[in-house]
C-alpha cells in the first residue's frame, strides 16, 4: 500500500479568500482548520488574523496580522508553524519577540493604510487621514517603535491642540488608536492601547463635547456686520468673493472652497419666482458634515458673484486658486485678520461680543443664527439652512421637506440686513 497522506492541514470547511474579501459581520469567523485560526472583524470593518493556542493549561490568543496585508494562506502557514513550535515544548510568543522586526509608527501607518484607504470613497478624506498624522504625530513619534509608544507620548501630541483644535485632535487620537490597534493584533506590541479614550485618556483630557460648548467660534457682532460687509466689498481678490459668498449663504468654509460648477443651477425668471431665489446650489452628501445632501437657495447677489467668476473660470472649482485647486482655508482667515487689523487702527475691530476674540470666517454662521433668532424666524428653518441636525432621529425620518421656500425667503431678508437694503427686517 502506498503512503497515506494526512489531510489534517486541508480544512474541508472554513474561510475562503473570496468570503473574507467581502462584507462580514462584526465578530469572529473561524477557519475550521483545527489550528485555532479565526478572522476577527471590528466594528469599523478592520479584519485581523488571530490564533487561539493551548499552552500550559491556558488559552492565549496570538495576533497574526491584518487582512489583506496577511493573506489567508499566509495566516494558515503561520498558525501551523506556531502549532509545531508548541508541540516542541516552546512558546511561539518568545520566538516572535526575538525574530519580529518592530516597525516605527510611520512605517505602521504605511502598512495600515495599504488596505484601510480603500474603505474611503472621498479622496479628501483619504488625504486628510494621512496628513493629520504627518502634521501632528510624526514629528514626535514617527521614528519611535510602535511597542515603545506610551500614554505620555500620546498626551504630548494631543494636549497642545486639545482645546484649540478639538475636532482635529479628537480625530487624530482615533487614528493613532487604530494604527496602534493594528500593531497589537499584528504582534508588534502588547498591553493596552495608549491612545484608547474610555478608561484611559478620558481620565486625563476634557471631554471633547464639553470643550465645544465652551469654545464657540468668535462671530461678528450684529451691529458691526454692515460695516464689515462694506469693508469687505471694498477689497479685491478670490478670497473676498468666497467670503462674500459664505456670508450670503451661511455655508461652511469647506463646502464653499470645494464647490464645483456642476453643483450650481441658475434659474430662469419663472423658476426664480417659483422658488423665491435666483438659483440653487446642491452640495452632495459626500461633502457634507452630516452626510446628507444639502440644497442652498442662492439670492441674486450670490448669483452675481457666480456669474462674474463663470466668465473667467479656468477650473472645475468655483473659488479656485491660481493653480486651479480649491482655495485655501488660510486665504479666508488671513483676509478676516487683515480686515480686523485695519479696523483696529480706528479704534474698533471685528470682535465677538461675548468673548472679545477676533471674529473668524466660521463665526459668520453664528452671526446669521443670532440674526434669525432676533427676527423671529423658526428655529427649524434656520437650523436647516445651517445643515444642522434638527429634531430626534424619528422626527428626521418622517420629515419629507427641507423647507426650501421658507429658507429662500429668510435668506433674501438676511441679504437685505447684511447689505442694509432694508431698515427693518420682516419676521415670520
Amino acid at each position: 500500500m502506498g503512503e497515506v497522506k494526512s489531510k489534517a492541514r486541508k480544512p474541508t470547511k472554513g474561510l475562503t479568500t473570496a468570503k473574507i474579501s467581502g462584507r462580514l459581520d462584526v465578530g469572529k469567523h473561524h477557519d475550521g482548520s483545527g489550528i485555532g485560526l479565526f478572522l476577527r472583524v471590528d466594528p469599523d470593518g478592520s479584519k485581523f488574523w488571530v490564533q487561539r493556542i493551548t499552552l500550559n493549561g491556558k488559552r492565549p490568543e496570538l495576533g497574526l496580522g491584518s487582512f489583506p496585508a496577511v493573506s489567508l494562506a499566509q495566516a494558515r502557514e503561520a498558525a501551523w508553524k506556531n502549532k509545531r513550535i508548541i508541540k516542541d515544548g516552546k512558546d511561539p510568543r518568545d520566538l516572535q519577540e526575538t525574530k519580529t522586526i518592530i516597525p516605527t509608527f510611520s512605517e505602521a501607518v504605511d502598512e495600515y493604510l495599504k488596505f484601510k484607504l480603500s474603505e474611503f470613497q472621498n479622496e479628501k478624506h483619504k488625504a486628510q487621514w494621512r496628513s493629520t498624522l504627518e502634521n501632528y504625530a510624526f514629528p514626535l513619534i514617527g521614528k519611535k517603535m510602535v511597542n515603545a509608544i506610551t500614554v505620555t507620548d500620546i498626551l504630548t501630541i494631543l494636549q497642545p491642540i486639545w482645546e484649540t483644535k478639538t475636532e482635529t485632535a479628537s480625530r487624530l487620537r482615533g487614528r493613532i488608536e487604530n494604527v496602534l490597534s493594528w500593531a497589537k493584533v499584528s504582534g508588534f506590541r502588547k498591553g493596552d492601547n495608549p491612545a484608547l479614550w474610555k478608561g484611559n485618556l478620558s481620565e486625563l483630557l476634557a471631554k471633547p463635547s464639553k470643550i465645544k460648548v465652551l469654545m464657540h467660534q468668535p462671530a461678528i457682532a450684529l451691529p458691526d456686520l454692515s460695516r464689515w460687509w462694506a469693508d469687505l466689498a471694498s477689497r479685491d481678490g478670490m478670497g473676498k468673493m468666497a467670503l462674500q459668498f459664505m456670508a450670503l449663504t451661511a455655508a461652511r468654509s469647506g463646502e464653499i472652497r470645494d464647490m464645483v460648477w456642476e453643483e450650481v443651477v441658475f434659474f430662469s425668471d419663472k423658476r426664480a419666482i417659483d422658488h423665491g431665489c435666483t438659483g440653487i446650489w446642491t452640495v452632495p452628501a459626500t461633502r457634507m458634515k452630516m452626510g446628507r445632501e444639502h440644497r442652498i437657495p442662492l439670492p441674486s447677489m450670490a448669483i452675481d458673484i457666480l456669474k462674474t467668476l463663470e466668465m473667467v473660470k479656468t477650473s472645475k472649482y468655483v473659488f479656485a486658486s491660481s493653480k486651479g485647486l480649491p482655495l485655501s482655508d488660510m486665504t479666508l482667515s488671513a483676509l478676516m485678520r487683515r480686515m480686523h487689523q485695519s479696523d483696529l487702527k480706528v479704534g474698533r475691530g471685528y470682535v465677538d461680543a461675548r468673548s472679545k476674540r477676533q471674529a473668524v470666517p466660521h463665526g459668520l454662521r453664528s452671526t446669521f443664527r443670532d440674526w434669525a433668532s432676533e427676527n423671529g424666524y423658526p428655529k427649524e428653518v434656520a437650523e436647516l439652512q445651517l445643515a444642522h441636525k434638527v429634531g430626534s432621529d424619528v422626527e428626521r425620518a418622517y420629515r419629507r421637506t427641507d423647507m426650501f421656500a421658507q429658507r429662500a425667503t429668510m435668506m433674501n431678508a438676511w441679504v437685505g440686513f447684511l447689505t442694509q437694503e432694508n431698515e427693518k427686517e420682516p419676521s415670520i
